[in-house]
């Protein structure tokens, strides 16, 4: 259990480093560890059910959508769906592709009574690389964590 309070504590600075208004940042190896060792500890993935079916999902993460695909409308329901699979006391780790959909996840999440709200910095797939294609320079997927076509 020291190994995941070193990491709540590493993300607790991180996100009071950056000025964060949720509980913590996460790097996707830390997300997965505290996801393995600490109770309660959950993923949400925030992407699309596209992402999710073409681009592959995290194993046991829930999923709930924060914009629908194609045309990126917000989900209005979004709030409704986390509070019927997450309990506000879990700590609770929000991913999608490049970590700007987990931020906004996060951010609505503390505002509403949950105190351990993360970030996954990277996503699921990284920022692109020099040819503008994600998956090559951090995320996710280029950590080697599990993680699953859907």
């Amino acid at each position: 259990m020291s190994q995941a309070n070193d990491i709540l504590q590493q993300a607790q600075a991180r996100a009071a480093a950056q000025g964060l208004p949720y509980a913590g940042a996460v790097t996707p190896a830390e997300a997965w560890q505290l996801a393995q060792t600490l109770p309660g500890a959950v993923i949400v993935d925030v992407r699309t059910h596209a992402e999710w079916q073409w681009v592959g999902v995290v194993p046991n993460a829930e999923l709930i959508e924060w914009k629908s695909y194609p045309g990126m409308a917000a989900n209005p329901n979004f709030l409704t769906q986390l509070k019927t699979k997450v309990d506000p006391e879990q700590v609770v780790m929000f991913l999608c592709r490049s970590g700007a959909r987990s931020h906004d996840s996060a951010l609505l999440a503390a505002q509403h009574g949950y105190t351990a709200a993360m970030n996954i910095l990277e996503g699921f797939e990284g920022d692109k690389d020099a040819a503008a294609h994600r998956g090559t320079v951090n995320g996710w997927k280029v950590a080697g964590l599990p993680w699953q076509q859907g």
